[in-house]
């Protein structure tokens, strides 16, 4: 693919088009089943009132619910992918509003669902799974329905914080308006005096220049913008963090961090266990800070320095052929079913490989029930090679999830989203690694690494450690203020990045440009699926067939269970600090194998 003009998509060769055409040979089969889901709500109003009355009547609604699902998986993946190919199409940006409503009214229509399940009692319930045994498939997703009673509220008091909801919403709708639509930053000036836009999406690329003076420029005009507004995101912020307390009270919780984690099944030690580990592993990002410093060869490191790369770019133009092959070869530790898998995604159109006009941007996989869609952008690079990796990663975990789980398991939480992606980039970084002779691709290859654990696992554990600290502010009656979260934030960096850099005052205002502290204990996840995946490529390396073997039932487990006994299965154990701890030693010999080969 020629990289001078952006091709139409009716220009793009069909065989690096994704094959839509398995879910619905055509529009009209698309619209025949859009009909079906509009028919749902009145047969889900049948049920109501009666989900207690006997197993047959249950077991007809469970299996009620699992049809709607397997007809929403395909209306939706369809209407999506379709969307995504040319987001100018007005057509299948109206298929999408068509399904959204549809898929409303069957929300709307099945309210009851858990207010009716919640209120069977026990012996009734497990009279049921006597009179028919076949319901017994739905008693994990009925029992976790069910634990929530404790935080169930009376109808009339569930009915307003239903109310609430839209405002609940508010602080991150704001906040997304304030930093998206309608901040605007200085343009950055580099050493020639030439002006270069500085936007959210522009940032990062220009503070990876090799221009120092860029660099600067850039770091001063995103922070110093966020400073005349600091009041206003420090206002923000509070009425988003103070809403999730809200709800956590509200709903008997004894913190926010316990009711943002209840819905994965996750236990607040795992969050605390992750921020101990780290600190106790500081010691290796201070080596790696001492080294950047060095490398750059500057006299002091300043946060507008951590970004750009410390070698060069290696000369390493891979086709999507060559990727590929070299995907290929580096999961084949993986065992022959698992690559028989990826290559089944190769040869048989799962993947939308290159951009075209209107094309939706960055890349992502999609697990259908017919088999996955993978969605790349891609260019003749490193990162798009490794892009295909952790995508197909995505894409193989949840194809054996589907074709190993009933639908009600067949979905896996996103506290494990990341591991299968996360574990093949690692699988092929090794390769790479082993087979890699030159010099400064080998050092290069490194640094990728490096940059990968200092932004995925110190970084988003700092994050976290900033979000859990808010909120116990806000739960023990303290105000959040700029100048507060400028001192708190600016103490976080001290302690991450250690006494090797400079606290540039700009860098405390970092809380305010970061949307993750909107989405309620999200970010840590990045931290543990890290982590596990690291430990998980380690133990395959390792062991073989055995590791792979677990690794896999773990693929296929969906949510079948909780996320930590499914890990648990696969040799790792989140529950504790060890698999934090390995992957940060790996860190500590990959900067200190980064020094040897810079010294050569």
């Amino acid at each position: 693919m020629s990289e001078e003009r952006i091709p139409k998509r009716s220009e793009v060769p069909e065989q690096f088009k994704w094959a839509l055409e398995d879910i619905y040979a055509t529009d009209e089969k698309w619209a025949e089943d859009l009909q079906k889901l509009k028919a749902m709500p009145e047969r889900i109003a049948a049920f109501k009132g009666r989900l207690s009355e006997s197993a047959d009547t249950l077991y007809d609604f469970m299996q009620l619910s699992d049809e709607i699902s397997v007809l929403c998986d395909s209306l939706g993946n369809y209407a999506q992918r379709r969307s995504d190919e040319d987001t100018a199409n007005a057509k299948y940006q109206g298929f999408l509003g068509q399904l959204m409503n549809a898929y409303v009214a069957v929300n709307s229509a099945g309210s009851f669902e858990t207010p009716e399940i919640i209120s069977i009692e026990e012996d009734k319930l497990q009279k049921f799974y006597e009179d028919k045994p076949e319901l017994k498939l739905y008693k994990r997703a009925l029992d976790k329905l069910r634990r929530k009673k404790a935080h169930i509220l009376s109808e009339a008091e569930e009915k307003i914080l239903a109310l609430t909801g839209e405002m609940g919403q508010s602080p991150e709708n704001i906040y997304s308006m304030f930093s998206d639509a309608d901040l605007r930053f200085p343009d950055a000036v580099d050493k020639d005096g030439k002006a270069h836009q500085v936007t959210h999406g522009s940032y990062i690329p220009l503070v990876q220049s090799e221009d120092r003076i860029l660099r600067k420029s850039a770091f001063e005009s995103m922070y110093g913008t966020f400073d005349k507004f600091k009041n206003t995101c420090a206002a923000t912020l509070s009425a988003q963090i103070k809403a999730v307390n809200f709800y956590a009270k509200a709903r008997r919780y004894d913190s926010s961090l316990e009711a943002a984690l209840d819905g994965t099944e996750v236990p607040v030690s795992v969050y605390k266990n992750l921020i101990e580990a780290v600190h106790d592993n500081m010691h290796y990002m201070y080596d790696y800070v001492a080294l950047r410093k060095k490398l750059l060869g500057v006299d002091e490191l300043h946060f507008y320095d951590l970004y750009t790369p410390v070698v060069p770019d290696a000369d390493m133009k891979i086709t999507f052929e060559e990727a590929k092959e070299t995907v290929l070869k580096a999961l084949a530790p993986m065992g022959e079913d698992y690559l028989a898998i990826l290559k089944e995604g190769f040869e048989n159109r799962w993947i939308d490989v290159y951009e075209n006009e209107g094309k939706t941007s960055g890349a992502y996989s999609a697990g259908a029930r017919v088999h996955p869609y993978v969605l790349l952008n891609h260019k003749d690079t490193l990162n798009c090679m490794f892009t295909l990796a952790h995508e197909m990663g995505h894409a193989i975990h949840s194809y054996l999830s589907n074709k190993n789980q009933p639908v009600v398991y067949s979905d896996y939480v996103i506290f494990v989203a990341e591991v299968a992606s996360t574990c093949n980039e690692a699988l092929l970084m090794q390769y790479l690694l082993k087979n890699t002779e030159d010099k400064k691709q080998r050092a290069y290859l490194i640094n990728y690494f490096l940059e990968q654990f200092r932004t995925t696992l110190y970084r988003q554990t700092m994050f976290a450690e900033f979000e859990l600290k808010i909120n116990e502010m806000v739960a023990a009656g303290e105000s959040l203020t700029a100048e507060g979260l400028n001192e708190l934030y600016g103490q976080l960096n001290k302690l991450y990045f250690g006494d090797g850099i400079v606290l540039d005052d700009e860098i405390k205002l970092e809380w305010a440009r970061i949307p993750h502290f909107y989405y309620d204990y999200y970010v840590y996840q990045y931290a543990t699926g890290y982590s596990a995946a690291i430990a998980l490529s380690q133990r395959i390396l390792k062991y073989g067939e055995p590791a792979v073997k677990d690794y896999i039932g773990f693929l296929k487990g969906g949510c079948s269970t909780d996320p930590i006994s499914l890990l648990k299965g696969a040799g790792v154990d989140m529950a504790t600090t060890q698999p934090i701890n390995e992957a940060l030693a790996m860190f500590g010999e990959l900067v200190k194998e980064m020094e040897e080969a810079m010294a050569e």
